[in-house]
């Protein structure tokens, strides 16, 4: 097949998008034409260097600041996919573009998008039912224009019994393993994933310990610098399988998400990630979460904004053995039921069946 993936918000090494499924696909043998806001062409190394594989560049859709890609996106979209088997929006706004694609077009939902509204800081408080409004308005109309793929089983109950493609980790044969001494955090940094919480976190932590955070910060937070805090690293954003070489061997991997209307249904990714890669888990409350870590044995559960809290939990992993056990039993239940090997045959078969339509 040739398939166009096209998205102007994520980031174009997004690990759903980029790692998992173009690999998954080029390793099948198909042509990948990838839209995404890459700055100059220059800069889509080591993505760009892929047999099978060509970029065309979009600017980003930030904030307010949305137009502009859209706009590339259309003209982008209108060209490649006049010779395309399939063409993936991994964008709601994109969806509104159906009418100059040409040829199959499927949806992928990564997140509940009404729910999401919650956390758009550039959404002004008073605003953001109107945003919730339009946002099922988008829904509605990709659902009645098009296929649709789910990244969580959750989003059935309010999107419809649509095929599942989960975003599940690729689990490694072997791993580091997991010492004290180094904290980690792979993801996205913002207000309701708990960034000021991890801040809190590594002003107590014991001397000797100290917290890497990998990922984005969102516009407008302000966190401290390595040199406010020295117990407290900021890498950025780097691509998915460089911070998971770079996670390797952590005391625990964190996941501190606040109860939001986004996350009380799923499972985040990091939370797999950790446990494949034999990370021990500490994490929120989140009722799945909750029920995954602790049904299995595969981690900790503390409050919500309670960073003394977390400091003790990174210290309890140190007794009784409890740090191997949560290693052993997250890699088993990671590799039994969350193996991206799985989600990638479903994914070929799904995207195949829909080309064919």
């Amino acid at each position: 097949m040739r398939v166009v993936v096209a998205t102007v918000v994520h980031d174009p090494e997004d690990a759903r998008i980029r790692h998992r499924q173009i690999e998954s696909l080029l390793a099948a043998g198909d042509e990948v034409v990838y839209v995404a806001p890459f700055g100059a062409i220059d800069e889509t190394v080591p993505s760009g260097h892929r047999d099978g594989l060509r970029i065309r560049p979009v600017r980003r859709a930030a904030g307010r600041h949305r137009l502009g890609a859209f706009i590339d996106a259309r003209r982008v979209l209108a060209e490649e996919s006049r010779t395309a088997d399939l063409t993936v929006l991994h964008d709601p706004e994109l969806t509104l573009l159906d009418r100059w694609v040409f040829g199959p077009i499927l949806f992928d939902v990564h997140e509940d998008l009404v729910a999401q509204m919650e956390d758009k800081p550039w959404i002004p408080r008073p605003l953001r039912w109107l945003g919730r409004s339009v946002a099922r308005w988008v829904e509605s109309r990709a659902l009645r224009r098009m296929p649709v793929v789910l990244a969580e089983e959750s989003y059935r109950e309010r999107l419809g019994d649509h095929p599942v493609v989960r975003n599940t980790p690729v689990v490694p044969d072997s791993v580091v393993p997991s010492t004290p001494g180094r904290v980690v955090h792979l993801g996205r940094l913002s207000t309701g994933r708990g960034a000021d919480l991890l801040v809190a976190v590594a002003e107590r932590l014991p001397e000797g310990v100290v917290l890497d955070l990998y990922g984005p910060v969102d516009s407008g937070l302000d966190l401290y610098t390595d040199d406010e805090v020295e117990t407290l690293r900021l890498h950025g954003s780097i691509p998915n399988p460089l911070a998971l070489k770079a996670i390797a061997g952590a005391a625990a991997g964190l996941a501190l998400l606040r109860d939001r209307p986004n996350y009380r249904h799923s499972v985040p990714t990091k939370v797999l990630e950790y446990m494949a890669h034999g990370i021990p888990v500490i994490a929120t409350p989140l009722p799945e979460v909750r029920r995954l870590l602790e049904d299995n044995n595969a981690g900790l559960i503390v409050p919500f904004d309670d960073p003394q809290a977390v400091v003790e939990a990174i210290s309890a992993l140190d007794r009784d053995g409890l740090r191997e056990r949560c290693v052993q039993n997250g890699r088993r239940l990671v590799r039994d039921r969350f193996d991206w090997r799985q989600d990638a045959a479903t994914l070929r078969r799904f995207y195949a069946s829909v080309a064919a339509s």
